[in-house]
Parts: C-alpha cells; structure tokens; sequence
C-alpha cells in the first residue's frame, strides 16, 4: 500500500510540476495586413537555458486545425515576458476567431488555449 501511495504521490507531483512549467500567454491580437494576417502572442515561462525554454506557439481554428506555427530560436532568460509576432498568416475565409496554445520544450504543448476574435 505505501509503495502504491509513493507512486501515485510521483506521479502527481511530476505532472504538477509539468503544468507549473507551461508558457503562459499574457497577451494575443491579430492585425489585417493585405491579404493576410499578423499575430502577436506575449509570453512569459520561466526559460532556465537551451534545455528548458518556451520554444513555440501555434494558431488553431475552431477545430483544433493548426494555421500557422510561430518557432521561438532561442530561450528568453533574461527577456520575460516577450512578444513575437507571426506574419502572412492566411486564414480560410469566414474565419471569425482563432486560438492560440504555447509549447514547452520539456513538458510540450498546452492544452489551454487563448482565443482571438478576429471581428474586432
């Protein structure tokens, strides 16, 4: 019984310490440019170096189709929170709202999501 609580108390503990880990997005928009559209996502995690960083965000449509994917080079240690954009995004018409989520380089991609109304 002990060694099933001690596993059940890891388990929990590394998948708590997985979604500590997870960018957050402070901020989203998106701006009509021409023909398509620019993204800007504000994020903030805690980089700690090449091996632990917020390392992407990606757009999805209503129903979980990726449109675009925004890949960050580098960690931002010392740079937090930090803004990068992604531009000639070109969005299938009729597209009312999209949704943006985060990726971890150690603990993946997040399952929240910010939305981004596109009428305004």
């Amino acid at each position: 019984m002990t060694r099933a609580f001690l596993s059940i108390a890891l388990t929990l503990t590394l998948l708590t310490t997985a979604r500590a880990d997870m960018p957050t997005i402070v901020e989203a928009s998106a701006h009509r440019v021409g023909m398509g559209w620019r993204i800007d996502v504000t994020l903030q995690h805690p980089d700690t170096g090449w091996e632990h960083y917020a390392d992407g965000w990606e757009i999805l449509d209503k129903s979980g189709k990726q449109l675009g994917y925004r890949k960050l080079m580098h960690p931002h240690v010392e740079e937090q929170p930090f803004t990068r954009s992604l531009v000639n995004v070109m969005l299938p018409d009729g597209t009312r709202e999209v949704f943006i989520r985060a990726n971890c380089s150690k603990a993946g991609m997040s399952t929240d999501s910010v939305a981004i109304d596109l009428r305004n």
